[in-house]
């Protein structure tokens, strides 16, 4: 079987705000399988903040990394039957040759092998697998639970809400018994963040962050998920500074999910001077990835897509068709277009 797959080629390492030339569309005819092989055909692509910076650390031009959700169309691996469902890192590519015992050791998404099967969905879209039950689900999870520790009637902030990861910790933590103030930039978004149970959300672009907050949390902020790192600008000044400087309560726990707002920067950000007040007010600031929790991975999407079950938790996706235009989805995503997970349909 002669298959030609179709890849998005990294020509040129990102500067400032990805340009067009910089992601190239190819193709490349794949060779018979050997003995151990097995074919993958990608259903569905994530495309995620992190390839932003975690691109630059290769050296163009290389294939562009991502996870994707795929299934085995050829095998000669008795281990992989034709019609598994697997995530792997595969990439931005529409097929792929994977031997599993030549690449056994080597370390993927979650610091686990580079091809995992698909966690039990619980009867959920497949595409959930790289959102809400995968990658992005796990992180908010995992940060908001095991970072942040909040407690039934704690403050529970978060930034970027209406992402991927944001909108999910914001029902988290709604199940927890805490009251949430999310943070997005869009009307559009705020909109669908009063939708989905913040109980209050605001444009971080049209409304005063310092006068938003006491308005909302006069008592202070228990926790802080941030998203969208220090150089996230709003009216205002510098929103984490403003935060953390401000509001937080004594004994505050701040969990360092993601700079998407900064990835696109050409010089390094300059971090805030929080030593004062992080001495003062007794603060716990934690940067975390998620693969540190890999083990536990499972249980956790398993408590997820019973939540989602349950009606606890509501899931948007911000779908791109076709893998041609990966490259405009992801653009767009850093550009904060999408609401949601955004993925992309094969």
């Amino acid at each position: 079987m002669v298959v030609v797959a179709k890849k998005w080629v990294l020509k040129k390492n990102f500067i400032g705000e990805p340009k067009d030339d910089d992601l190239v569309l190819e193709e490349e005819q794949l060779p018979a399988l050997k003995d151990g092989d097995v074919l993958f055909e990608a259903l569905w692509l994530s495309v995620d903040p992190y390839m932003r910076p975690y691109s630059n650390n290769l050296k163009a031009p290389v294939d562009m990394i991502g996870q994707q959700l795929a299934r085995v169309v050829e095998s000669k691996d008795g281990r992989y039957p034709i019609g598994s469902r697997y995530l792997g890192d595969f990439g931005w590519r529409t097929h792929t040759i994977f031997n599993p015992k030549a690449m056994e050791g080597v370390k993927g998404t979650y610091g686990k092998d580079l091809v995992i099967p698909c966690p039990d969905l619980a009867g959920n879209p497949e595409s959930y697998s790289l959102g809400c039950l995968g990658m992005p689900g796990a992180t908010a999870y995992f940060g908001l639970l095991k970072v942040c520790d909040p407690k039934p009637g704690d403050t529970v902030l978060v930034n970027a809400a209406a992402g991927a990861v944001g909108s999910m910790v914001g029902q988290i933590a709604k199940i927890k018994g805490c009251k949430t103030i999310g943070y997005a930039g869009t009307e559009q978004k705020v909109k669908w963040l009063k939708e989905i149970g913040y109980d209050f959300a605001f444009n971080y672009k049209t409304e005063d962050v310092s006068a938003t907050l006491s308005k909302a949390a006069p008592e202070g902020i228990n926790c802080y998920f941030d998203n969208a790192s220090s150089e996230h600008e709003g009216v205002g000044g510098d929103f984490s500074n403003t935060v953390i400087t401000k509001h937080m309560s004594i004994g505050g726990r701040i969990a360092i999910c993601g700079a998407i707002s900064s990835y696109n920067a050409t010089a390094p950000p300059m971090g805030p001077e929080l030593y004062g007040t992080m001495i003062f007010k007794q603060l716990k600031m934690q940067g975390f990835i998620v693969y540190q929790y890999y083990s536990e991975y499972h249980a956790a999407v398993k408590e997820l897509a019973q939540w989602i079950k349950e009606g606890k938790i509501q899931v948007c996706e911000d779908v791109t068709d076709g893998f041609a235009n990966m490259r405009s989805g992801f653009y767009g995503l850093l550009k904060g277009k999408n609401t949601g997970k955004a993925v992309i349909k094969a």
